[in-house]
């Protein structure tokens, strides 16, 4: 898109982010010469290298997540999926299929502010007889691990609670909902971590987690890419939701996406490696453009925890301003570019996470969500925060 100052700043990496080059570079040979199919491994050297190379990432994706044994990563807990709407509906339903043949429970907990690929599936289980009980949060968007203890009883089988907030950024204690969810036998813990990955310290066996969902494309990764993190006690209770080959220990079938698995564990890899670096980089990019947004208009109001929330996410409401009307074109005609919400529910007349923080209807219409990036510079918040400023005076004045 060509713009009138030549200039293009990506500020929506909570939507996607671009593919790192290590990773293109990491994947390239798994396109045109170690192609094989690894179902093909008993037969012949290419599918064995392909066999060979995906276990090697299993056990680096374990590794990356803490999901360790005897000091050893437990390579057999991954599954590897489509992405982390795929891993979401597995870990529910999956678990509620096997749960609902083994008369093991029939209650599930989550929050109000889910994204859609742990909601929807809520739903749909409450068809089948289930049922759901939708936490709410705070002002901020936390889920308090004591409403997680008051919700439980003898039928719950599952708590489902994301790590981080996809739409507000705000981090919830999961480690202490993690310890609640301990003290219940056959109770089990699932997180999306897909936002968190990369941005987080997430230690899988520090923080009690039994299941846990992440996705290549938000960590520099592949799309089309994610996986499932399963505690080997649990692995067993999950029923696939697609049957086939009996691919991934029979819980997922499908010929395996050679690339883009070589791709999530690169990617995974650069994202622990260079986690402190990546966070301090984008937390001060992000106090960078608060700082100009807040000091220089006066009607703006933060969403989401100010302190406990992902370093890279700033979202943030202009209660006087037609925020369509800025995003999709006002911003978008000067080479920035923002998201109003979720990308998974950009079609919804309002954020149902909003929702739950503010009874306020202008706060809720005026959000805007801007998520920062490892690749941009002091330069690039520079000239987003110049161009926000000034459009969002001139669509308040056009608006307001």
């Amino acid at each position: 898109m060509t713009t009138d100052s030549g200039r293009e700043v990506y500020l929506d990496h909570h939507a996607t982010t671009p593919v790192d080059k290590r990773v293109v570079e990491a994947m390239q040979p798994y396109f045109t010469k170690h192609y094989g199919n690894p179902a093909s491994k008993a037969n012949h050297s290419i599918g064995h290298t392909a066999s060979k190379r995906i276990e090697q990432v299993r056990e680096q994706v374990a590794e990356g997540i803490g999901a360790r044994t005897g000091g050893e990563p437990v390579a057999k807990s991954i599954i590897f999926t489509s992405g982390a709407t795929e891993s979401n509906n597995l870990a529910v339903r999956g678990l509620a299929e096997h749960a609902q043949k083994n008369d093991a429970g029939s209650h599930i907990i989550t929050s109000k502010i889910e994204h859609e690929a742990v909601i929807e599936p809520c739903k749909y289980l409450e068809e089948k007889g289930f049922d759901v009980t939708y936490l709410s949060v705070d002002e901020y968007g936390q889920v308090d691990p004591m409403a997680v203890r008051d919700a439980i009883r003898d039928e719950t089988f599952l708590v489902s609670i994301m790590a981080a907030n996809n739409e507000i950024g705000t981090i919830n204690p999961i480690k202490e909902i993690g310890s609640v969810v301990d003290d219940y036998e056959d109770v089990w813990f699932h997180t999306d971590a897909v936002q968190a990955i990369g941005a987080v310290d997430i230690n899988i066996n520090e923080m009690g987690i039994d299941l846990m969902s992440i996705s290549g494309h938000k960590i520099y990764g592949p799309k089309g890419i994610g996986a499932l993190y399963t505690d080997l006690k649990i692995k067993n209770k999950i029923e696939p939701l697609q049957l086939g080959g009996g691919h991934e220990s029979g819980k997922r079938s499908g010929t395996p996406n050679v690339p883009g698995i070589v791709g999530l564990g690169k990617a995974l890899e650069l994202a622990v490696e260079n986690r402190e670096n990546r966070v301090k980089h984008v937390e001060h990019l992000r106090d960078q453009l608060w700082n100009r947004l807040s000091n220089e208009l006066d009607n703006i109001i933060l969403n989401g925890h100010p302190e406990e929330r992902l370093p890279n996410n700033l979202n943030v409401s202009f209660p006087n301003v037609n925020v369509k009307e800025l995003v999709r074109m006002s911003l978008t005609e000067h080479g920035v570019m923002a998201a109003l919400g979720s990308a998974c529910a950009s079609g919804e007349d309002t954020s149902h996470v909003l929702e739950q923080i503010s009874d306020d209807e202008d706060r809720i219409k005026g959000a805007v969500r801007f998520g920062l990036g490892k690749d941009l510079t002091k330069e690039d918040i520079e000239y987003a925060a110049d161009v926000i400023i000034k459009e969002v005076e001139l669509t308040e004045s056009i608006f307001g």
